[in-house]
């Protein structure tokens, strides 16, 4: 179990519900995948989409809901959305997700800041997405956001953790949770990102596009669960040549 934004999980995979074909796969990820965060896009939450109910009516009470401000591309556009996300879900969870192009989708780290200084001082539990860098990680855990979720690769690549050598840095020198977020596109990649020490993942395309979406989380919840519990007793160190799993001596010879 860990603690993070005044709650308490027992499941360190956190699944977005955007892309998902049925939202009834959400209370059976809850319940059986034991998935407990999910993050909802503000602009998925009328009836405006081709599903026929809004997304929250298919999150159980018990289930933490994550207000995702996609489709922003600057900081009062964020701020709007962090708003209205609060009125219609009753949850001052926020994920800042700002994105001025939309060919890479990259997250616009200058305007994030801007947003997370008001939207914290506006009470709300603040996760925001960024490009991996160690200095805005260190100027969003001074200004109090409760997590930082850096980009293992641009959302919905499925190329998994290509960006090592900038996430570890943040993963050391920051107090906060650090939530690694989009591109993970295989547990194996999950499993990968809770090895280097990350507090959590965040998984929506690898999971809603999967043949089984359902199968999939199952297969997420567990290499999170094996990642991290290699991370805790620590990863075995990597040598140059071979080293004998048998003492080498008393051979037989003859």
């Amino acid at each position: 179990m860990f603690t993070i934004g005044g709650k308490t999980l027992k499941s360190r995979l956190f699944v977005g519900t955007g892309k998902l074909p049925d939202y009834a796969l959400i209370s059976r990820m809850y319940y059986e995948a034991k998935v407990e965060v999910f993050t909802v896009a503000v602009r998925r939450i009328g009836l405006n989409t081709k599903h026929e109910k809004s997304v929250l009516e298919f999150i159980p009470k018990e289930a933490v809901i994550m207000v995702n401000t996609s489709g922003a591309t600057n900081y009062k556009e964020a701020i709007k959305i962090a708003q209205i996300g609060r009125e219609l879900t009753s949850s001052d969870w926020v994920k800042v997700e700002i994105e001025k192009d939309t060919k890479y989708l990259f997250p616009d780290n200058y305007e994030t800041l801007k947003a997370c200084e008001i939207l914290v001082k506006e009470g709300f539990k603040v996760f925001p997405y960024i490009y991996p860098d160690l200095n805005i990680a260190k100027e969003l855990e001074q200004i109090g956001v409760t997590a930082v979720m850096p980009l293992a690769a641009p959302i919905g690549t499925n190329k998994g953790i290509g960006c090592e050598v900038l996430l570890k840095p943040i993963i050391a020198e920051v107090e906060i949770p650090v939530i690694i977020d989009a591109g993970i596109g295989r547990p194996s990649h999950a499993a990968q990102a809770m090895e280097l020490g990350a507090d959590a993942v965040l998984i929506n395309t690898a999971i809603a596009t999967a043949k089984d979406p359902l199968v999939m989380t199952l297969a997420f919840s567990k290499a999170v669960e094996a990642g991290r519990l290699a991370y805790e007793i620590g990863l075995l160190k990597e040598y140059e040549y071979a080293q004998a799993s048998s003492p080498l001596e008393d051979f037989i010879k003859g």
